[in-house]
């Protein structure tokens, strides 16, 4: 496409500029137009299309290549720099720049600058593109005499302009015989070829109606080769048929694959490609090693054909890409015949001193003989002269063919690239390659995608240009940046061996060429439209895509903050191993702090957080020592309660530290933590080990002088494990892991007793009446044992981040004797407990109590390291009978306005009052309450409705976009007035009403009431400082539109709250509170906002 401009200049040396263009990465574009609908790139039906196609015919800014002229006036008095207006190509503005030059060596000697500038005036400096260019200077008598050269140049924000300072000489230009110049005006002309920009506001999807794919560094290879699959529209049918719903979302590559092409078919934006590389199991260097697309094309459609056995859309992969070959051997002289059919999914073509395609096909069915030393072993015939070849019986529907551009140079014994011309047709006819022709079916296929490498054997960049629909409209897919461009830019453009061509760099030449049989081109190429995706599918992943812009604002100020890990002395109790704790299994309190916080400010927030006043804890950081343990360490908060945490902390990230706090007791009654000093007392803890149970009891610790002796500490010993005082007592010192020493000398100070005595050394103790019939005697002989064991974390499946309780059990137990292990470990009968199966982070698929399987069975889906966890729930009826009732899940709003979670049992076939009779049983109700109970149903933070009591439970919606809630109705709400008093819908937001947050309530309001003493009642309800409150709006919501109104103005009118005539019950009005969320972000549903884990 060309396109001529020609500029008038009057009077003055001067052009205007162009209004100033931001073109920084990113920057949202002007709001159009509704964009026209597209699916997988191809246009839905609709009357507008002929109208839209022609708009954007018509926007020219984003053609790939044009030519403009800027004529000049008064040429011979040129003295200054001189622009012409500005000229869009790839949407970027592109002026001519022109100017006298003279050189300070030869002052007399007079030339012409000629220059071709880009995108000047942006401040971004992100952006760049390529292109090359013809600088002309037209001349007015023989445009054949006009004065050209060419320009290839990658223009960026520090080089936007390129071209030549000295153009032509200033004096053939003014001499008006040589015919550049006429009536004092000289004309010059740019002809310019651009490839789309990177690093500015380029809308792929706007001027192609397809989208990228982001470069993880050096993955172009694998983009263009996912952009090629994707647009076989019949194989990404199949990924998306492809079961994927349990899935792990890491590992599985089909969901990776379906995630990547849901996003090319639906995204206005690049998409990513790490979750398809990571579910390859590769790692983060792997992304910046570039791979030969020929060798991932392979693994990939094997990998997917493996995948797609056994499932809905088996053999999808050797129908569309499958053809089938014979190779054979014809002997000459004997009548002897060898021959063996193969399937092939690609075809390898050579092409060196070849010239086009068709060469190669001939070189791949040429006859070879074997003869001379080469006969050929006939066996029973012996050695004869033999033809050998191969033939094809049939062509897939796609054709995938690979360009051997790399071949083995034995000369400088390495690979080296062959870069010369070679040609490919985009109408292929192969008949004439088949062993067997069909006249009905001739192997006539069109050009779909030419895969481009520019570069040499040790690296390059990968391009794809694609001919979406088969209809001749080619593009160009470059990482992130989608263009359109011509027939000949994608095809002749791609032959190699045209160094001499401007418009053909270096070294840039196809390497994998893919065709489409004409005859299959409609099953190939069919739309594949939303409906063509399964609906569980697509809920997956925009659920993904809502978490992940979640984390992704997190990230954002993530190196502002530093993780405190804070474990208290609770999480000691039923650990089984070495140290104090399992750093793998413990359940830290966790806080996110600003690194510049001091220790001072941290100690006030960990005293409001955990209840306790700032005198009633003690920090001990657990330090790593050389042993390989990890113990607590003194910190003296009186000499560093100034300094930073970060400085603290020594950049230890997150840093992890044992709260020491006082008893409830001592709490309660003001009490304050004991005195410690640094230079003369030692903190120990104790652990007591019971032979005939096998376990470890964590008996404290305590604060002692490092002279005490070991004796004085017998009577503390006998009262932590109960035991009479007196009791004979055998001590050890858990030195490190399997490294238990016995302490002898009990008469001996601790600093002589124990090696290298140090704050958080552990005494293991048990009775001196050890019982030699049992098989582990001694804790040295438990800790010998210990590795031989597996832990189990049972956790409360009711209790949301249970930290739960360990329990060592064997991997041959079965469900009764795990049963009967947890129940005795929580006091209970082993028939009222339910076991779940664990499942990603959470609670799993429930266990029968008819389970025949091992405990070995049950956790065999964990790697070696992991946490082992079961989940389990106290019943209060016997498993037998529970597992037929219904599973009811539900919040329960206690009375400070806090939600929990919380399941009830009702029967299967109840109503909504027996819900809210078994809940009663469950929850605590308020002393001087109403006593009686409501049930709620809750979308998007708004209450949409009472259920009524008489209503099936098994006709309440279960959809996962609403909640249920149950509460207590508040007194003044049990007895109304139904004429002049309402119960009216309130709801929290800010600035937008469907950015709904917090928990919604039921206000009773009456008619005529003062809207200011509602407002005082909602400040009190929540206890708001008055000088927050300030900042409240308040608004009727009907219909989704606000309706803000003055709180000392506003007279209650109940019909403003009544549903209009007509309208549904979710249309009920509901009034607003406009103010800032201060809360953090917490979802409904926990278990979707736990971190995704990369497992390979």
């Amino acid at each position: 496409m060309s396109n001529c401009v020609r500029v008038e200049q009057q009077n003055e040396q001067h052009v205007s500029e162009p209004e100033e263009m931001d073109m920084e990465a990113g920057v949202d574009e002007p709001q159009v137009d509704a964009p026209i609908p597209i699916i997988n790139g191809n246009l839905v039906p609709d009357d507008s299309d002929a109208i839209k196609d022609q708009e954007m015919e018509e926007d020219t800014s984003w053609r790939s290549e044009a030519t403009f002229q800027f004529t000049v006036e008064r040429f011979s008095k040129l003295s200054d720099t001189l622009l012409s207006p500005a000229y869009f190509i790839r949407n970027l503005p592109w002026k001519i720049m022109v100017m006298p030059r003279t050189h300070q060596e030869r002052p007399n000697q007079k030339t012409l600058g000629f220059f071709l500038q880009c995108n000047a005036e942006s401040e971004s400096t992100s952006w760049s593109c390529n292109a090359q260019a013809v600088l002309k200077v037209i001349n007015v008598k023989d445009e054949e005499k006009s004065f050209t050269r060419k320009i290839s140049h990658l223009f960026f924000h520090k080089e936007n302009d390129w071209g030549y300072s000295s153009f032509m000489p200033f004096n053939d230009i003014v001499d008006s015989d040589k015919g550049f110049i006429e009536d004092d005006k000289v004309t010059f002309e740019v002809s310019v070829q651009a490839d789309a920009p990177h690093g500015v506001a380029w809308d792929s999807k706007k001027y192609t109606g397809y989208v990228g794919l982001k470069n993880q560094g050096a993955t172009c290879y694998m983009n263009s080769l996912l952009q090629t699959l994707f647009f076989t529209n019949q194989l990404r049918k199949a990924v998306y048929q492809m079961p994927t719903e349990g899935d792990d979302s890491s590992k599985s590559v089909p969901l990776a694959l379906q995630r990547v092409f849901y996003e090319l078919q639906h995204s206005d934006k690049p998409v990513g490609t790490k979750k398809l590389t990571k579910s390859f199991g590769w790692e983060t260097l792997d992304s910046f090693m570039q791979h030969d697309v020929q060798e991932l094309s392979r693994v990939l459609l094997d990998n997917m054909e493996n995948k797609m056995k056994g499932t809905c859309v088996e053999g999808t992969i050797s129908k569309v890409f499958g053809g089938k070959m014979v190779s054979y051997i014809q002997c000459k002289n004997v009548n002897y015949r060898s021959e063996r059919t193969e399937d092939y999914y690609d075809i390898q073509l050579s092409i060196k001193g070849k010239k086009s395609i068709y060469e190669s096909f001939a070189n791949y069915i040429a006859v070879e003989q074997l003869d001379g030393d080469n006969k050929y072993d006939a066996g029973e015939h012996g050695l004869q002269d033999a033809e050998k070849g191969v033939r094809f019986l049939s062509f897939p529907p796609v054709l995938h063919l690979q360009l051997m551009r790399f071949m083995y140079d034995p000369q400088t014994d390495q690979n080296i690239k062959i870069n010369d011309r070679f040609e490919f047709p985009e109408a292929l006819l192969l008949d004439e390659f088949l062993q067997k022709t069909d006249a009905s079916e001739p192997a006539s296929y069109i050009l779909h995608a030419v895969l481009v490498h520019s570069g040499d054997n040790h690296g390059g960049h990968y391009v794809v240009y694609l001919n979406p629909c088969g209809d001749g409209k080619w593009c160009k897919f470059d990482d992130d940046v989608v263009s359109r461009c011509t027939n000949k830019e994608a095809i002749e453009h791609n032959f190699g061996g045209l160094d001499d061509d401007f418009s053909v760099r270096h070294c840039t030449n196809a390497y994998m060429l893919v065709y489409i049989n004409e005859n299959t081109l409609d099953y190939v190429l069919h739309s594949t439209l939303d409906s063509d995706i399964p609906p569980q599918l697509i809920e997956r992943l925009q659920e993904e895509k809502r978490i992940e812009a979640q984390k992704r604002k997190e990230r954002q100020e993530a190196h502002l903050y530093m993780q405190v890990q804070i474990v208290t002395e609770d999480q000691f109790c039923g650990h089984q191993g070495n140290d104090m704790y399992d750093e793998e299994k413990v359940k830290y309190a966790v806080f996110k702090v600003l690194k510049n916080c001091t220790l001072y400010e941290f100690m006030q927030t960990l005293s409001q957080t955990m209840g306790y006043a700032p005198d009633q804890m003690r920090l001990w950081p657990m330090q790593a020592r050389r042993n390989g343990t990890r113990r607590p360490a003194m910190l003296d908060y009186e000499m560093e309660n100034g300094r930073h945490m970060i400085e603290l902390s020594e950049n230890e990230n997150p840093w992890n530290i044992f709260l020491e706090t006082v008893d409830t007791d001592t709490a309660a009654a003001g009490g304050t933590l004991p005195s410690f000093d640094k230079e003369r007392d030692v903190m120990l803890f104790l652990k007591m080990y019971d032979p005939k149970a096998k376990t470890l009891n964590y008996c404290g610790h305590i604060y002692t002088p490092i002279t005490c002796k070991i004796r004085d500490l017998l009577s503390v010993m006998c009262e932590r494990a109960g035991f009479p005082q007196g009791t004979n007592l055998v001590l050890y010192e858990e030195v490190k892991p399997n490294l238990t020493e016995r302490i002898q000398e009990i008469d001996f100070s601790l600093d002589k007793a124990l090696d290298e005595l140090m704050d958080g050394d552990i005494i293991v103790f048990q009775r001196d009446d050890i019982d030699i019939t049992s098989d582990l005697p001694t804790a040295r002989d438990y800790f010998h044992d210990l590795y031989h064991r597996v832990d189990v974390i049972f956790c409360n499946k009711t209790i949301l981040n249970d930290p739960g309780f360990v329990v060592t059990l064997s991997n041959r137990m079965n469900y009764s004797q795990v049963a009967r292990t947890a129940a005795q470990r929580l006091n209970t009968d082993p028939m009222l407990l339910q076991f779940f199966k664990s499942q990603g982070d959470g609670p799993g698929n429930p266990l029968r109590h008819t389970y025949e399987g091992t405990l070995r069975d049950l956790l065999q889906g964990f790697k070696p390291r992991q946490p082992k966890k079961l989940y389990y729930q106290q019943l209060k009826m016997k498993i037998t009978d529970f597992e037929n009732k219904k599973n009811f899940k539900c919040m329960w709003l206690k009375m400070n306005f806090i939600e929990e979670e919380i399941t009830l049992y009702p029967d299967k076939h109840g109503c909504v009052h027996d819900l809210l009779e078994e809940c009663k049983k469950t929850v605590t109700l308020s002393e001087n309450g109403s006593g009686k109970l409501r049930l709620l149903e809750i979308v998007s933070y708004k209450i949409i409705g009472i259920r009524q009591e008489d209503e099936l439970l098994e006709c309440l919606n279960s959809a996962t976009s609403r909640t249920y809630r149950i509460e207590e109705v508040p007194l003044e709400q049990v007895e109304m007035d139904k004429d002049q008093e309402m119960l009216v819908p309130v709801a929290h937001f800010h600035k937008e009403v469907f950015g709904t947050f917090g928990i919604p309530f039921l206000l009773r309001m009456c008619q005529d009431e003062p809207f200011r003493e509602v407002a005082r009642r909602i400040q009190m309800m929540f206890n708001v400082p008055d000088k927050e409150f300030e900042k409240f709006k308040f608004t009727i919501v009907m219909m989704g539109r606000p309706q803000y109104i003055k709180e000392d103005e506003y007279i209650v009118d109940l019909k403003d709250f009544e549903p209009q005539p007509g309208s549904m019950v979710q249309t009920r009005p509901w009034l607003g509170l406009d103010h800032f969320n201060k809360a953090p972000k917490r979802s409904r549903y926990p278990y979707l906002e736990k971190a995704i884990k990369i497992h390979n």
